[in-house]
């Protein structure tokens, strides 16, 4: 097993240049004010398919071989991994066939549909996903790439911390949302790199703190699938790929509650305009549980996407 390095991130920076999107990195003079420190916000939200995941999902592909691509890619996801398959799969013109949860946001099984997705759906908690998928791979001959396990994933999705760094300059502090750890290890690996003395902090649901309990045993932890608002983050465990790099390379991971979660994205919303899915709004959530210690520091947030039922998101506002 050959670990990605930042080598493997700048590489996949020239591969999606001119296809994903540079995202800005924006500010917020209230968020500044209430954390008493200089935030940047990374906001993926307004990438290609709505998240980050386009990075990697574009970069894996890329890398393909011919044959691959005449067979097809099978990937597995609850929305996010699968609308940026499903896109990237359209651009290079290789069927895809996608494996969502039957309780997936409807927005995001209708998306992943509308960019030429096959969708098999599956209960997810009942059904091993990994298991359908690689069942499909074997049977048609598809090359199985899983939502954040994988390297050419991990170096994709490090370009977004990439591009941060080289806009905001060196960063104190650094906030990703954590499920299975492929945005986490791939801006880690970017971050020790261009800014080495940051301290990098992962953020997972406070319901399904597998990343956590991990992170401190020294061991990958298993857990059922949780029960959270932050379903791009209601993984089981970690990779074999990701959890070597986070750690080595992150500081620590934190945890948010759905209600915290909620209040981020009405802050976003509210102040920023901008709409944020509460997975993306892990980073912030923990940021401000944590202000005390940002006090005059330089943060980078990481906002991981924006996809998210209007109907649902209208509920959240109104609780």
């Amino acid at each position: 097993m050959i670990e990605p390095t930042y080598a493997d991130v700048v590489a996949a920076a020239g591969r999606i240049e001119g296809h994903a999107h540079r995202t800005p990195v924006l500010t917020s003079r209230t968020a500044n004010e209430e954390l008493g420190a200089e935030i940047f916000f990374k906001a993926e939200n307004l990438q290609r398919m709505g998240a980050f995941k386009f990075r990697g999902a574009f970069n894996a592909l890329s890398k393909f071989t011919p044959e691959q691509k005449k067979a097809g890619v099978v990937a597995f996801s609850s929305g996010n991994h699968a609308q940026a398959i499903a896109l990237s799969a359209k651009l290079m013109g290789i069927p895809a066939t996608i494996i969502m949860p039957h309780d997936a946001p409807a927005a995001k099984i209708a998306a992943t549909r509308g960019y030429g997705g096959n969708v098999v759906i599956y209960d997810r908690y009942k059904e091993d996903r990994e298991q359908i998928g690689r069942d499909l791979a074997q049977k048609n001959g598809l090359t199985l790439i899983p939502p954040y396990d994988h390297p050419d994933v991990i170096a994709g999705q490090g370009t977004a911390a990439k591009e941060l760094i080289e806009e905001a300059g060196q960063l104190d502090y650094f906030f990703a949302p954590l499920g299975g750890g492929g945005l986490l290890s791939g801006s880690a690996l970017a971050i020790r790199a261009l800014s080495p003395n940051c301290k990098v902090f992962g953020v997972e649901p406070e319901a399904g703190n597998d990343g956590q309990q991990s992170f401190r045993s020294g061991s990958i932890v298993h857990i059922d699938t949780p029960k959270t608002i932050a379903d791009g983050a209601q993984t089981q465990h970690l990779g074999n790929y990701t959890f070597p790099i986070i750690r080595s390379d992150v500081n620590d991971v934190l945890t948010a509650s759905d209600a915290e979660l909620v209040e981020a994205m009405r802050f976003f919303a509210s102040r920023m305009k901008m709409i944020v899915e509460p997975t993306g709004c892990l980073g912030f959530a923990a940021a401000r549980a944590m202000k005390d210690q940002l006090r005059g520091k330089r943060v980078g947030v990481l906002i991981s996407g924006g996809n998210v039922d209007i109907a649902r998101f209208a509920e959240l506002m109104s609780s």
